[in-house]
């Protein structure tokens, strides 16, 4: 599969006093790309509210390499680092470029699925394990046990 990713306009309000990106808006162009994709692929809210699941996550990191100001072009991608082999838990890692070809960020989040009914970590529907199973793997991809 291509690797997914997304153009991405810098708003006025993702600028710090400094006019850069605000450390903030890296973590919500991670979402913005995740939940793109999910809805790509029909996982959506909707859906993840009628089966009684969603996303949680754990740990979000991010590693800022290059600063990105508003005239910046910005893509961003999302590829499956590490994962369990029924999905439930799970390593996504995006890269934001700017510019087209310049490293700007690398986001990390470690995430697994809730069931949000009984507040517990779940095993996730096959809607959800066959999305997971479109998403790119990067090439230090491992599957783990937990």
């Amino acid at each position: 599969m291509k690797l997914f990713s997304r153009n991405i306009q810098v708003r006025w309000s993702d600028l710090d006093p400094n006019f850069h990106l605000r450390h903030s808006a890296y973590y919500d162009y991670g979402a913005f790309c995740r939940i793109e994709f999910f809805n790509q692929y029909g996982l959506t809210a909707h859906f993840m509210q009628q089966h009684g699941f969603g996303p949680v996550l754990f740990r979000e990191e991010a590693l800022f390499k290059r600063e990105i100001q508003a005239t910046d072009t910005i893509t961003i991608d999302m590829h499956l680092l590490k994962s369990t082999e029924d999905y439930s838990r799970w390593t996504l890692q995006h890269h934001l470029y700017k510019n087209t070809d310049t490293l700007a960020a690398v986001i990390t989040v470690d995430g697994a699925w809730l069931n949000t009914q009984k507040r517990k970590l779940t095993t996730p529907p096959a809607t959800a394990q066959v999305t997971f199973a479109a998403i790119e793997k990067s090439d230090a991809f491992s599957w783990t046990t937990n």
